[in-house]
């Protein structure tokens, strides 16, 4: 009697504990945040535990063939992986687990199963974990998202872009396929951006930004650089997927202005550069470089020119590699040459004075063109050695001349805007001045309209500074780029050049004819002396004359010359 009793007492304690463990088990699976589904296959016993309303409200498991109504709440995507997963126990494996969204709450969850085999092989038990991963995938989400995409315009970053474009190289060389590719630039939003409405060139370049996002498609990705430059690549171009097609589209938009947030309107205008695969590079890298080597090289278009990489792009490229690295290596010893060229009175032909001018040979001995090797000096930044030693040597020559044949004249010297911006400028000029017996009445700098829109401000200060020591200034090609006799009368210059290019059309054309007629007449009301450039015929002279003009240089009475023989003219 007793041991009955023990083995009843024995058999309560151990239910007991049983329902203590299932207890503690439970609440487990409750604090978890996730929801379980047991399975007992030899008894077809289906459980459910943890947060199973929070997943599926609405399903009820009771056994096996249930399963289906839960990948039926699967987003269409994933439902057949997620079916694969449910029923692990058909592919005899134990673990396994994956990702997927519910159609109706988006929520992303993480789905685990795990399988128990007899030693037959048959599954015997059966649990499936599902856990809210939402906040956390969300999270990736953005985090991807900063990786790949540019957050001010929403397309493809600059590295992101260019893993995409080796996929299309890579893709292209099995298919024996053409990737086009464009790189692009908005030149009015990077002045704006530079200049005082910041606000308005970053919201400009979002806008560009958002209507290059409307080409992007299969096969075609675009991308934001960096400051205003973007990419778009074209794989196997054809119909309306050609780069002749989207800068039709660009060229197309930029007519009509970006209207901002704040009711402002802004003009932008893009250069293009395209280059190929395979003709031009056969990396994503090098594809890029020679596409935003032609789109540089639009800029001599003018706003919104596109070029396409070729070979005498390629040829263009290549020499001026070369003068720029002959050019770094003449500055060791200042191999340059300076030649002079007279500008007389226009009525008596009298000499008023000389123009400076720098001239170089390459190692080759054949002679570099000023207009080819000072437009790279200036983008490298070498013009400011180069023209500092055009400043003292044209003036220690000037003061042997002077010397020698007790000269009145006027030596002009051309200063380009890196010179003219530095520190120091005007002292050091002074000091040479000093140290070679020169009067500054006698010196003229010439200087170009461009340096008076980098900061106008500075610029004229300077200039009064200059003048008020005697120094007489000129503004060098008046009549093309920027000119507006509107702010003449604010300038602090004694001499107008008249460009060549109004020189020109004096005679062959009625518009540049009153153009130049109105330069001369508004420079005498308002004190100033003028000299027409690139003077070459006698008509041209007989013309300027009539219209006033003070002074004429060209190669009509004087072509540019050595030292050697302009001194032959001063004797």
């Amino acid at each position: 009697m007793d041991e009955l009793r023990y083995q009843v007492d024995l058999l309560g304690a151990m239910n007991q504990k049983l329902t203590n463990e299932e207890r503690m088990y439970q609440m487990i699976c409750d604090v978890s945040g996730s929801a379980f589904l047991y399975i007992n296959f030899s008894e077809n016993q289906v459980r459910v535990l943890g947060d199973w309303n929070f997943f599926f409200q609405d399903v009820e498991v009771k056994d096996v063939k249930d399963l289906a109504k839960l990948y039926a709440k699967a987003e269409e995507k994933y439902v057949l992986p997620f079916r694969d997963l449910l029923f692990l126990e058909k592919s005899q494996r134990n673990t396994d687990g994956g990702i997927l969204r519910l159609k109706d709450e988006k929520m992303w969850v993480e789905c685990t199963v795990s399988v128990l085999y007899d030693e037959g092989g048959n599954a015997t038990d059966k649990v499936i974990r599902f856990k809210d991963i939402s906040k956390l995938k969300n999270q990736n989400d953005d985090l991807a998202y900063m990786a790949y995409y540019d957050m001010s315009t929403g397309l493809y970053n600059k590295n992101y872009f260019i893993r995409l474009l080796s996929d299309y190289v890579n893709r292209a060389k099995q298919e024996n396929a053409v990737i086009s590719l464009l790189s692009i630039a908005v030149s009015d939003c990077r002045k704006q951006k530079d200049g005082r409405n910041a606000v308005a060139g970053e919201e400009g370049v979002q806008q560009f930004g958002k209507f290059l996002s409307s080409f992007q498609k299969e096969n075609v990705i675009a991308a934001y650089f960096n400051r205003s430059i973007f990419c778009i690549a074209v794989y196997d171009p054809r119909g309306n997927r050609t780069v002749e097609n989207i800068c039709g589209q660009l060229k197309e938009r930029i007519k009509t202005p970006f209207e901002l947030a704040s009711g402002q309107k802004l003009m932008l205008a893009v250069r293009a550069g395209v280059a190929e695969y395979p003709e031009a590079a056969d990396t994503a890298l090098k594809l890029v470089q020679c596409a935003e080597i032609v789109m540089q090289q639009a800029e001599k278009d003018g706003l919104s020119g596109i070029r396409y990489f070729d070979t005498a792009v390629l040829d263009e490229l290549t020499r001026e590699l070369h003068i720029e690295k002959e050019l770094q290596e003449a500055l060791t010893d200042f191999s340059f040459d300076l030649n002079f060229q007279p500008q007389y009175d226009a009525k008596e032909q009298k000499l008023r004075g000389i123009e400076a001018l720098v001239r170089w040979k390459g190692q080759d001995g054949i002679p570099i063109s000023p207009l080819e090797f000072i437009p790279i000096a200036e983008k490298n930044g070498s013009m400011v050695s180069i023209g500092g030693w055009v400043v003292e040597e044209s003036i220690r020559t000037f003061s042997i001349w002077k010397k020698k044949y007790d000269l009145n004249l006027i030596l002009s010297i051309n200063i380009s805007s890196g010179q003219y911006r530095e520190d120091g400028f005007t002292e050091r000029l002074l000091g040479i001045l000093k140290k070679y017996g020169i009067n500054p009445e006698e010196l003229e700098l010439e200087v170009t309209e461009s340096v008076l829109f980098e900061d106008f401000r500075t610029a004229v200060e300077k200039m009064s500074v200059l003048k008020d020591y005697g120094i007489r200034i000129a503004l060098d090609d008046f009549g093309t780029g920027y000119s507006s006799l509107s702010y003449l009368k604010g300038l602090p210059v004694n001499t107008l050049k008249i460009d060549k290019e109004l020189t020109d059309g004096i005679l062959k054309d009625l518009n540049t004819g009153i153009m130049t007629e109105s330069v001369i007449a508004m420079a005498k009301k308002m004190g100033f002396e003028t000299i027409a450039e690139g003077v070459e015929t006698k008509e041209q002279l007989i013309r300027l004359k009539e219209l006033g003009c003070d002074y004429i240089q060209g190669y009509l009475l004087g072509r540019p010359m050595s030292g050697e023989d302009i001194e032959q003219l001063l004797k």
